[in-house]
């Protein structure tokens, strides 16, 4: 099985932050987004190559894929974005067989082991939301297939979002779909990915909809504050070995050589390494690494690394380098 993974969007929603550090990147709960997907990847175990989409950052992309996965890897860049479909159409020298797609600003609890055993032409996972109109829905026959996706519908014909992990056994129609698609005018002024399910669909693939058990979106600072307390909850919390003279309330991830001085901290907080923390309290929030925050009472925040706080109450967030000083 082949693996093609898009990174290739500039992470516009969760600006100021991705000006230096890709979308994949950024961390929850102590680690890239990114990991968690490499990490379901690594327990499948039977990916033959991965193809990486690159494009804003390339660089540090490619050089944390390289360290993470041990797997034949393929970097192509994207220097047009023009969506999904296009995205994926780079891959197209490099797929020979049945392909896993995973776009990775979200992070899910799926059984991706289903992939051995399908007797369809393909599977979409899709997670049931009330926010319907956020996202491309599903629609299902009977038997559990997609008879269509519409994107962001203004009635509830489907609660079942589109999550961004598709695998597709029949490859050959998958490409050739996607080949229509970018022979058609843009819909909503790109090529979406999903256009190329329905064309399978209307040439009689079937595609399989499982459902998935958690979902977690990273792609805007709100939810990624939220998926870092997800995370924390689902095992990945962290207590330092020296708290000193400051209270933690779990839920934390906080790095060993963290410094705390007469701080409250927590709830669903994560600090990163070398930060330093004097006489403040904070929760619900990530801190990147060498980041010093003195005498404020922060919450809801999302601040860089190598920043300085001081004096602030309230809700920030600071790209990295960045200073902020109370009156």
């Amino acid at each position: 099985m082949k693996v093609i993974i898009p990174l290739a969007g500039k992470g516009t929603r969760l600006r100021p932050h991705t000006h230096l550090t890709p979308k994949p990147m950024m961390k929850v709960a102590g680690k890239p987004v990114m990991s968690y997907v490499l990490d379901e990847l690594k327990k499948l175990g039977n990916v033959e190559q991965i193809v990486y989409i690159t494009g804003h950052l390339k660089e540090r992309i490619e050089a944390y894929a390289r360290a993470e996965m041990d797997v034949p890897s393929v970097f192509v860049e994207q220097k047009v974005q023009d969506g999904t479909a296009g995205a994926i159409a780079l891959a197209r020298p490099y797929v020979d067989q049945p392909v896993l797609i995973i776009f990775v600003d979200t992070i899910f609890d799926a059984d991706l082991s289903k992939v051995k055993s399908v007797d369809a032409d393909g599977i979409i996972w899709v997670k049931e939301v009330e926010d319907y109109q956020r996202f491309g829905v599903v629609v299902t026959d009977k038997d559990g297939n997609m008879t269509k996706i519409i994107e962001k519908p203004k009635t509830p014909i489907s609660k079942r979002a589109n999550i961004g992990l598709y695998y597709i056994r029949n490859w050959k129609l998958l490409f050739e779909g996607i080949e229509w698609v970018l022979k058609q005018p843009k819909n909503q002024g790109e090529y979406f990915l999903t256009d190329a399910f329905q064309y399978m669909i209307d040439k009689g693939a079937k595609i399989r909809v499982i459902d998935v058990e958690g979902w977690y979106d990273a792609g805007k600072i709100d939810t990624m504050i939220e998926t870092n307390q997800a995370m924390l909850a689902r095992g990945h919390a962290r207590r330092p070995k020296n708290t000193g003279d400051s209270t933690i309330i779990d839920p934390v991830y906080i790095e060993d050589n963290v410094t705390l001085k007469k701080s409250k901290i927590g709830p669903n907080v994560s600090i990163g390494a070398g930060s330093v923390l004097d006489g403040t309290e904070i929760s619900h929030s990530i801190v990147g690494t060498n980041a010093t925050i003195t005498n404020s009472v922060l919450k809801n925040s999302l601040v860089g690394d190598d920043t300085v706080v001081e004096g602030v109450k309230g809700e920030v967030t600071m790209g990295d380098h960045s200073e902020v000083r109370g009156s």
